[in-house]
């Protein structure tokens, strides 16, 4: 089996990624990476036909592969593609979420000192909370970014929050901010509660992640009905030099 892997343009790979969403099946964390241009795209050729492709970041984590995907028919050679993607990059490390097989088992197959970097949830139920705030949209004068929302409680802002698009559709990542002194008060889950709702009525499903040491960011979330369907793993190539430097956390593309 000859194997080649070599730079390419994003169009070369870009069709192979809809089948690389299709069998994700799930919110993938760095989707838009690529199409940015802040991870350079791999394509695979296995004897002389195409057959994969990977992704290897250019910034926040330079070095790391973060996307791999080849043909279901080529799949029990996998490790020895990976093997040349690693060759051909020059990677150092390599991220994967647990509710990806493909490059989960690459992970653990090619890496070690594998550390937790966010935790990613998915809509489990629907939640009854009730709160005495009203849900609005931010407005300019508020400093907030476009799309942003905010909710009002006692002619004051008590939390703000939003919903990201750029990953993979149809998820609407959900994000937001509690001030202190409106802490533990509710607001939080009683705004990740309507943000989904508003995800939903926009045609898209609700998804989240956090920091695995933001314990007070998952409670929220999980009262709200989006619990952990899976996580960010990332570790350093077997055999590299800097075996004992830890990956980087947690960038936000």
């Amino acid at each position: 089996m000859n194997i080649d892997v070599r730079r390419a343009e994003y169009s070369a790979v870009e069709a192979m990624r809809g089948l690389y969403r299709h069998d994700a099946n799930c919110q993938i964390i760095h989707d838009s990476a690529l199409s940015r241009g802040i991870a350079d795209p791999y394509l695979i050729l296995v004897n002389g036909r195409t057959a994969g492709y990977g992704g290897v970041w250019n910034k926040y984590d330079p070095g790391r592969v973060m996307e791999f995907w080849v043909l279901p028919s080529l799949r029990a050679s996998a490790r020895a593609i990976f093997r040349e993607l690693l060759a051909a990059s020059g990677a150092t490390h390599v991220e994967a979420q647990t509710n990806m097989p493909l490059m989960l088992t690459m992970l653990y197959d090619f890496a070690t000192n594998i550390v937790e970097e966010n935790i990613l949830f998915e809509d489990a139920f629907t939640s009854s909370l009730d709160c005495p705030a009203v849900l609005r949209r931010a407005t300019p004068e508020e400093g907030l970014s476009d799309g942003q929302w905010v909710l009002d409680a006692d002619r004051a802002v008590v939390a703000a929050g939003g919903i990201l698009f750029h990953y993979n559709p149809p998820f609407g990542d959900i994000y937001m901010d509690v001030p202190e002194h409106a802490r533990r008060q509710g607001y939080g889950s009683y705004l990740v509660q309507e943000l989904k709702r508003v995800c939903y009525e926009s045609g898209h499903r609700p998804a989240a992640r956090c920091n695995p040491s933001n314990h007070a960011s998952r409670r929220t979330l999980e009262k709200a009905g989006l619990l952990p369907c899976g996580r960010l793993l990332a570790g350093i190539v077997k055999g590299e030099s800097n075996e004992d430097a830890p990956p980087r956390a947690d960038n936000q593309t």
